[in-house]
C-alpha cells in the first residue's frame, strides 16, 4: 500500500514540483560528474582554440590579403571569388587534382583494407603473448617523425643507399628512387602504410574483443574451420565499425598533408610530387606570400572533402543501416 501510494503521489504531483525534481536530478548529476568534466575542460579548450577559433581566418579567401593586414577593417580589399578563378584558370589545376587525387586513390585502395585484414589475423591468433607482439610491432612505425622516415627511405632508396648498392653488387644499374616521377607514389603510399596500417588496427582490434566467444565456440562444434569462423563472424562483428570508417576516410580522402610528399620532392619528380597542400604551402608561406590565394585553394580542397563526406554518408545510409548522421 506504501508503495502504491507514492507512486500515486508521483504520478499526482504538480507540475511545477516535478519540474524542481528535475532540476534539483540534473544538479545533482552534474555535481556528480564534476570531476569528469573537469578532465575534459583542457581538451576543449585546445579544440577551440585551435580548430573553432581560427575559423574566421577563411574570410581571407575572399580578400586582397597581405601579411600584416587586418581582416575587419575600413581598409580590407574584398575580392570577392576572384582568387578562386584564378585558381581555376591555373595552368597547375588539372595537374595538382590528378596528382592527389591519384596518390590519394591509391594510398585509399591499399591503406583502407590492409588495417581490417591485420586486425582479422592478429584477433585469429591463439597465443595472446603473440598477438600482443605482432601488435607492439605493427604499432611501433606509427611513432617515428616524418622527418625520420624520410630519411629511412634515403638510406634505403637514395643513389647511394642499400637497394641501389645491393643491385649494383649483383651487375645492376642504380636507380634513383628520389628523381624517378614513376617511383614516388610507391615510396609515398607503401612508406604510409607501413607507417600507419598498424595504428589504424588498434580500433578494429578493439571491436572484436566485444565478439562474444560462444558464437565461436558453437561454430567450433560445428566444424566451421578458423578461416569460416573469421569469415561469418568477426568480419560480420566490424562491419559497422567499418562503415563508418570508410566514410570518414572518404570524407578525408583529398586531405592529403604536404610535409611528407615536400621531404620527399625534387625537381625529378616534380611532375607528381607536386600536390594541391605542396602548392598551398608554397604560395602562401615561400617567397612573396599570397595567402588570399592560398587560403582559396585550402578552402577548395575542403569543400571538396565535405562534399565526397555527404555523397559517402548518403551512399552508406541508402544502402546500409550504418551512418554518422
Amino acid at each position: 500500500m506504501e508503495k502504491e501510494t507514492q507512486v500515486i503521489a508521483e504520478v499526482c504531483e504538480p507540475p511545477e514540483n516535478a519540474l524542481k525534481s528535475n532540476r534539483k536530478g540534473k544538479t545533482k548529476a552534474f555535481w556528480k560528474n564534476f570531476p569528469f568534466f573537469l578532465m575534459l575542460l583542457p581538451a576543449i579548450i585546445v579544440v577551440f582554440l585551435f580548430n573553432y577559433l581560427p575559423i574566421y581566418g577563411v574570410l581571407i579567401a575572399f580578400q586582397d590579403y597581405m601579411p600584416g593586414d587586418d581582416i575587419f577593417s575600413e581598409y580590407t580589399i574584398w575580392v570577392g571569388f576572384e582568387n578562386f578563378n584564378r585558381f581555376f584558370s591555373d595552368v597547375q589545376f588539372w595537374t595538382l587534382m590528378k596528382n592527389t587525387f591519384l596518390l590519394c586513390i591509391e594510398g585509399f585502395l591499399i591503406g583502407f583494407p590492409l588495417p581490417i585484414i591485420i586486425a582479422l589475423m592478429i584477433n585469429t591468433l591463439k597465443g595472446k603473448r603473440t598477438s600482443k607482439v605482432l601488435q607492439t610491432i605493427f604499432t611501433a612505425p606509427h611513432f617515428i617523425s616524418l622527418v625520420v622516415l624520410v630519411g629511412m627511405l634515403q638510406l634505403f632508396f637514395g643513389r647511394y643507399g642499400l637497394i641501389n648498392n645491393i643491385a649494383e653488387s649483383l651487375g645492376w644499374e642504380r636507380f634513383s628512387y628520389f628523381l624517378e616521377p614513376t617511383a614516388f607514389r610507391p615510396l609515398y603510399i607503401l612508406s604510409s602504410n607501413w607507417q600507419d596500417f598498424g595504428w589504424s588496427a588498434i580500433i578494429y582490434i578493439a571491436a572484436l574483443s566485444n565478439v562474444d566467444p560462444q558464437q565461436h565456440e558453437a561454430a567450433i562444434l560445428d566444424g566451421a574451420s578458423r578461416w569460416q569462423r573469421m569469415i561469418h563472424i568477426d568480419l560480420p562483428a566490424i562491419m559497422p565499425m567499418i562503415s563508418v570508417m570508410l566514410i570518414m576516410s572518404i570524407g578525408g580522402l583529398m586531405g592529403v598533408g604536404y610535409e611528407k610528399a615536400l621531404l620527399m620532392q625534387s625537381d625529378g619528380n616534380l611532375t607528381v610530387s607536386e600536390l594541391i597542400a605542396t602548392y598551398v604551402y608554397k604560395k602562401g608561406l615561400t617567397g612573396v606570400p599570397d595567402q588570399g590565394y592560398a587560403t582559396a585553394i585550402g578552402l577548395f580542397n575542403s569543400v571538396v572533402n565535405v562534399v565526397l563526406l555527404i555523397i559517402a554518408n548518403t551512399t552508406s545510409k541508402k544502402f546500409s543501416e550504418n551512418s554518422l548522421w
